[in-house]
C-alpha cells in the first residue's frame, strides 16, 4: 500500500474536523481528511439536535461560544451556506435556590466576559418568555436572548464545501487500523485500504477519538456517552421561536423543530455498549413523565416513536473540549470532547487549532487551558455543569 502525503491529515470529518479542514487550507496548507463513514455526516454532527448559547459556568466556554458566534454572523459569506442562527433564546429553570445561585454566579459571569442579552429572571418574566411550562416547583431562572437554534449539517456542509474550494481532499470509507510511530513522531496512519504519511496528524474522531488515540498508545480520556431525543408527532402547540427551555433538576429540555417538539433528558443510559445509538423504551417513558409535569399542554400530543433518534456525545472527565498535541507526541494533537457543545463550538475550535498547528500557538484566544494534558496535571477546568 503506498504512502499517500500531505501537510496535515485529519483523522474525521464531522464538524470539527471539517471546520479545522477549511482553516488549515485558507492558511495554504495541503489537507487530506479521511472518515470511516460512506459519506458526509455518517457520524454524531446530524444527530446533534443544533443548539448555541452562550450561557455557561466556565469562563473558557463562554469565549468559545461569543466567538463562534461572531462566525455564525458571516459564516454564509465565508462559506456560501446560510446555518440558519435563530436567536430565540435559552431558558434555564432552576428548582431550588442552590440551582437559582449558580445561576446567578454564571450570568455574572457571563456578563464579565461581554455576553449581551443575559438576564436573571423571577416568575413573572418566566412565565411571560415561555407560557407553556408549569411554574409549580420553580424558584427563578436565567435568559439569554442571543442564544438560539442552528443546522448542524447546514454547518457541516458549508465547512466541506468551503474546504473542497480551497483543495481539500476528503476520503471515505476508511477506518483508522494503526498508526506507524518513531518515537514521539507518527510517520504513518494506516486504514484498511491505505497509508497515510503527513507533517501533523489530527485526530478529531468524535466519540471514537478516545479509541483511535489508542491505537498510537495514548490514553486521552474522551468516552462516547448516548443522549437520546424524542419527538413528537406533528403539532402547533408549541411555537418555533419559543426559547430552548431546560429544567435544572434532572436536565429536562424541550423545544420546536421543523413541526414537531423535541424532548430530551439527560439520565444514564441503560445499553452496556458505550456506542450503542439505540432508543430505549424505559428512557422514552421517562421523558414522557417529565413533559406531562413540565408541559401540560403536550400531555395529549403523541411522541413519534419512529420519529426518535439517539446519538454521541464526545464526553470528558471536566466536560470540556481538549485541543493541542497529544502528551508523547510532537506532530501528532487532537481536537475533541466538547461534551455535548462540538457543533456551537466547531467553528472557534477549528479556526483556533489551525492557528496551534501553523503558527505554534493559539493566537485569537488563548484556549491552552484545553491541553490534553491538564488531566495528568490535576489542571481539570472547574465550574457547575449545566447541561
Amino acid at each position: 500500500m503506498a504512502s499517500r502525503t500531505s501537510d496535515v491529515l485529519i483523522l474525521g470529518a464531522g464538524v470539527t474536523g471539517a471546520s479545522l479542514a477549511f482553516r488549515l487550507a485558507e492558511r495554504g496548507m495541503s489537507v487530506t481528511v479521511i472518515d470511516a463513514g460512506e459519506d458526509v455526516g455518517a457520524g454524531s454532527t446530524p444527530r446533534a439536535t443544533g443548539g448555541y448559547r452562550a450561557q455557561f459556568s466556565s469562563e473558557i466556554n463562554i469565549r468559545l461560544s461569543l466567538f463562534s458566534r461572531h462566525m455564525l454572523l458571516r459564516f454564509a459569506e465565508e462559506t456560501g451556506v446560510d446555518p440558519e442562527y435563530r436567536q430565540c433564546g435559552y431558558l434555564f429553570l432552576a428548582e431550588t435556590e442552590e440551582q437559582l445561585a449558580g445561576l446567578t454566579a454564571a450570568v455574572e459571569l457571563q456578563k464579565k466576559c461581554g455576553v449581551e442579552g443575559v438576564q436573571i429572571v423571577r416568575m413573572e418574566e418566566i412565565a411571560a418568555i415561555n407560557p407553556h411550562i408549569a411554574l409549580n416547583g420553580v424558584v427563578g431562572g436565567s435568559f439569554g436572548s442571543t442564544d438560539g437554534f442552528i443546522r448542524p449539517l447546514k454547518i457541516l456542509e458549508g465547512f466541506i464545501m468551503a474546504s473542497r474550494r480551497q483543495g481539500v481532499r476528503f476520503i471515505w470509507g476508511e477506518k483508522v487500523t494503526g498508526f506507524r510511530t518513531n518515537g514521539e513522531w507518527v510517520k504513518e496512519v494506516i486504514t484498511g485500504k491505505h497509508e497515510y504519511a503527513a507533517g501533523s496528524v489530527v485526530n478529531c474522531a468524535g466519540a471514537w477519538a478516545g479509541k483511535v488515540s489508542g491505537l498510537a498508545g495514548a490514553d486521552v480520556p474522551i468516552r462516547p456517552l448516548k443522549r437520546q431525543v424524542a419527538a413528537t408527532m406533528p403539532t402547533d402547540i408549541i411555537p418555533p421561536d419559543l426559547p430552548l427551555s431546560i429544567f435544572l433538576g434532572n436536565g429536562f429540555h424541550f423545544r420546536e423543530r421543523d413541526g414537531r417538539v423535541l424532548l430530551l433528558l439527560t439520565v444514564d443510559p441503560e445499553a452496556k455498549d458505550a456506542f450503542d445509538t439505540r432508543v430505549e423504551h424505559s428512557w422514552v417513558q421517562r421523558v414522557r413523565t417529565e413533559a406531562d409535569r413540565w408541559v401540560p399542554k403536550l400531555r395529549d400530543t403523541q411522541i413519534d416513536r419512529e420519529a426518535c433518534w439517539a446519538g454521541l456525545y464526545e464526553m470528558t472527565p471536566d466536560h470540556h473540549a481538549i485541543a493541542g498535541r497529544v502528551p508523547g507526541f510532537e506532530n501528532f494533537y487532537i481536537l475533541g470532547g466538547s461534551s455535548g457543545h462540538g457543533v456551537m463550538h466547531s467553528p472557534a475550535l477549528g479556526l483556533l487549532m489551525a492557528e496551534l498547528i501553523s503558527e505554534g500557538k493559539f493566537r485569537t484566544l488563548d484556549v491552552s487551558a484545553l491541553d490534553p494534558g491538564r488531566f495528568a496535571a490535576g489542571k481539570e477546568i472547574g465550574g457547575v455543569h449545566l447541561i
